[in-house]
């Protein structure tokens, strides 16, 4: 099979544990580009907040390059960030989890197009933001009526121990059922995206962007939130840091983890 595309989540796969990119992932990515293969970041985060990855990776502001964001609620063109495709969650959805979270020993993050709003949060969640460069807005209040007008992408709730995030998720099922996605990424994260809305999806409008077929696409993760583009790609691959239940559903498992060069590994394997 000849791949022509290689969606891969960015933190815990492309990124290493210091939240940047591995000289051996930049080279092999450019190795790539130069034979026609498509590098997509396929990322939770939105497509404002990897900018500065773009750069290193020399795709930023480049015309027929793209981001999938949002965990499949965006796509962009990089060049001017161009927006193709938005959908994200109603502002009344988006207050209830909200409202919901108050009430739990969450952070959370509100995302609009182009910013994050975090409330409520926690050491280990600033240190984060600090490590990987993302801008946000700090808020004070306890509410989010002020975003009312604002197109809304997600909604997470963050927490170290997961276990107790999902337990969360029985708690909360007449607000989520028949109305959000809910997923877990980054071992700290509970994600609600508007129904319909993941990855999977996300890679499949790609791939007819782009015109090739979805069995030419190569997808990369390791967390829950990519299983649905892993599960519809023609080439699935884990990192090996990956959780176990990525890992069980996937054609191909790295020898190297995200601080060795998962990505590397894997053009070098299936693209040159």
């Amino acid at each position: 099979m000849v791949y022509k595309v290689i969606a891969s989540d960015m933190d815990e796969t492309l990124l290493n544990d210091q939240h940047a990119i591995c000289q051996r992932n930049i080279d092999l990515i450019q190795k790539a580009k130069e034979k026609g293969v498509k590098f997509v970041p396929a990322t939770g985060r939105g497509f404002m907040s990897i900018q500065h990855d773009l750069k290193t990776l020399g795709l930023y502001d480049e015309e027929n390059e793209y981001v999938l964001s949002f965990n499949g609620g965006a796509l962009t063109e990089n060049k001017n960030n161009r927006l193709l495709f938005f959908e994200g969650l109603s502002f009344e959805k988006t207050k209830e989890i909200f409202e919901f979270g108050l009430h739990c020993n969450v952070c959370q993050h509100v995302y609009t197009k182009d910013k994050v709003y975090v409330f409520n949060l926690s050491e280990s969640e600033a240190e984060r933001i600090k490590n990987q460069k993302v801008e946000c807005v700090i808020m004070d209040e306890n509410s989010i009526d002020f975003l009312k007008d604002e197109p809304i992408s997600k909604i997470l709730y963050q927490n170290t121990d997961v276990p107790y995030l999902m337990s969360l998720e029985p708690q909360m099922k007449e607000i989520w059922e028949g109305h959000c996605a809910v997923s877990y990424s980054s071992n700290r994260y509970m994600e609600f995206n508007k129904i319909g809305i993941d990855k999977g999806a996300g890679l499949k409008h790609l791939a007819d962007v782009l015109g090739v077929d979805i069995s030419e696409c190569i997808a990369v993760g390791d967390n829950y939130n990519d299983l649905p583009m892993l599960r519809v790609a023609g080439l699935s691959v884990a990192a090996a840091n990956a959780v176990e239940d990525v890992k069980k559903v996937c054609d191909v498992t790295t020898q190297a983890d995200n601080n060795q060069g998962v990505i590397a590994e894997i053009i070098e394997r299936y693209i040159l």
